[in-house]
């Protein structure tokens, strides 16, 4: 799927102004005069993951150890990474999805990635308009792509100002979402390994 390649920050700015306007505010008044090309910026930058599919991201994040590693095609030993820290914005409400933690986890399959890439990719995967159950089958995706294993886990959990600032206003709520690939769908012990 093809996506747009820039944000047009020119008519963020022009819809900021009218949303303005609409609350009732004054757009000209000091404390908003350059709050259009303010917001207009931070969208640039936390919504940077809209310009690339998860091939992009892939090839982006892609880079491999192979012959250097000790990890052999029949190896077994589960890499796990925990507690990445990452955000979002709920594309229902255009809400904050905060204090998210990521858990990822695989097997090699004679590939392994560097670990901050594991960290970049679930960055860019939360720079979206998002579903947070996507945010963890998008992750699994480019993994997958990236190191040519089925055997995926991501374990995403966080908090949704659209539940915890609007409507049932639960404050303390948090969601849990898991995608399980492979063996981390019946082994119970990687299971475990995820969720300590």
């Amino acid at each position: 799927m093809g996506r747009k390649k820039n944000i047009d920050k020119k008519a963020i700015e022009e819809h900021i102004y009218g949303i303005l306007v609409a609350l009732g505010e004054d757009p000209e008044r000091e404390g908003l005069r350059d709050t259009p090309e303010r917001v207009a910026n931070m969208y640039q930058e936390i919504f940077a993951g809209i310009a690339y599919t998860n091939q992009e991201i892939a090839e982006m994040f892609g880079k491999t150890f192979e012959a250097d590693m000790d990890f052999r095609t029949d190896s077994k030993d589960a890499i796990i990474v925990k507690d990445i820290g990452i955000f979002s914005y709920c594309e229902h409400h255009l809400a904050l999805m905060y204090d998210m933690k990521v858990t990822v986890g695989y097997l090699p399959n004679g590939k392994v990635i560097g670990l901050s890439k594991i960290a970049r990719i679930a960055d860019m995967v939360g720079r979206r308009l998002q579903l947070q159950e996507r945010i963890g089958t998008d992750i699994a995706e480019i993994l997958s792509l990236v190191t040519e294993s089925e055997d995926v886990a991501v374990i995403v959990e966080g908090c949704h100002s659209c539940m915890t600032a609007r409507g049932i206003k639960k404050e303390t709520s948090k969601t849990v979402t898991s995608t399980l690939r492979g063996q981390f769908q019946e082994d119970e012990v990687l299971q475990m390994m995820l969720y300590r």
